[in-house]
């Protein structure tokens, strides 16, 4: 092929034009039960066994599992029997509903609501504002009240955030010593996993995770033991009800669902309530300062488009809203994975 062929049909853009595709196939692997089968049986299978077992047509499946093998989510042995599939060490790890670690849930959410909006990105991208109306035909003023519209769908939402503090909570808590912090409020804590995660990392704290009353209920009917006592809950909403003095906010993955304006005013009522010498911890996703990336911020960005009222920032953009609010000494820590930290102090 010439050098003039290769401008006309770059590698790159072929890949890209295929991303959807991708995932899909991924997405559909897991919502049929392709990994978990595979992992409980402890023996590598036949399609056409597969198949038999999900309830699937032997055609389909057969060419599921060979593209899941190009994707290396599993992978294949010739036999005289036939071709012999199993899990690889990525999706036994990831995609498999029982392992610590699963993606599962995010998957599943990934797959049924968030794909649905992005169908309409030219739109959102046209009006700037989200497509839950298009894609669901419920009111975009309200993002929360759209992605809580029912409960399975509340449900979802909660466990596929609980699966990403799995694998990143960790990794965000340990950035800075906040040992010396004893009372903490994690503010729209949702499930509870990143609280979790702190209680075990620092065990002479506890954490009270302060959200909707909704949220509230069911993060202590199914995510959080009741023997957990270093958990706390409190039912609210911190734009319109008081925040409650503590010595550290978390703010995981809060500020990048709101606009500048909502942003100011929410750090400004955690300072005023923040006890003197405390501070808050803000866990987002940083864009590079000449936002040439991380790709897969960029990519948030855009889903944060779709879905809220919200948008990825730099670390500078983030250390301008928590200075306005009045918080100083701002420190940015980068983890080298999907989240990063900042850490201010009153």
């Amino acid at each position: 092929m010439s050098s003039t062929e290769d401008l006309h049909y770059p590698q790159i853009i072929l890949q890209y034009s295929s991303g959807f595709l991708v995932s899909k196939v991924m997405f559909t692997a897991c919502e049929l039960g392709v990994f978990d089968l595979l992992l409980e049986s402890g023996e590598p299978l036949s399609s056409g066994a597969i198949a038999a077992r999900l309830g699937a047509s032997t055609t389909g499946m057969e060419r599921l599992l060979d593209a899941c093998v190009g994707l290396k989510l599993l992978a294949v042995e010739l036999t005289q029997e036939g071709a012999l599939y199993r899990n690889t060490e990525i999706s036994t790890i990831y995609l498999t509903k029982s392992s610590p670690r699963s993606q599962y849930h995010m998957m599943m959410y990934y797959s049924n609501t968030v794909y649905l909006c992005w169908h309409y990105l030219a739109d959102a991208v046209r009006e700037g504002r989200n497509q839950y109306e298009r894609a669901f035909g419920i009111s975009p003023k309200d993002p929360f009240g759209a992605m809580y519209r029912s409960e399975e769908e509340m449900l979802k939402f909660m466990a596929g955030q609980n699966s990403v503090w799995s694998i990143c909570g960790r990794d965000v808590l340990a950035a800075f010593d906040l040992s010396p912090f004893t009372q903490i409020y994690d503010l729209g804590g949702g499930g509870g996993a990143l609280a979790r995660e702190y209680v075990s990392l620092y065990p002479n704290s506890t954490v009270t995770i302060y959200d909707l009353p909704k949220v509230v209920q069911v993060a202590k009917e199914r995510f959080v033991p009741p023997e957990e006592r270093r958990i706390a809950f409190r039912e609210g909403d911190f734009f319109n009800d008081s925040v409650p003095e503590a010595e550290l906010y978390i703010l995981s993955k809060i500020l990048h669902d709101w606009d500048d304006d909502k942003c100011r005013q929410l750090l400004a009522k955690v300072y005023k309530a923040c006890k003197s010498g405390g501070g808050v911890l803000l866990v987002e996703s940083l864009l590079n300062e000449d936002r040439s990336g991380p790709l897969e911020t960029q990519l948030y960005s855009m889903n944060m488009l779709v879905q809220t009222e919200g948008k990825e920032r730099t670390a500078a953009e983030y250390s301008k809203l928590l200075e306005a609010a009045g918080f100083r000494g701002v420190q940015v820590k980068r983890t080298g994975k999907l989240y990063d930290a900042l850490l201010g102090m009153k």
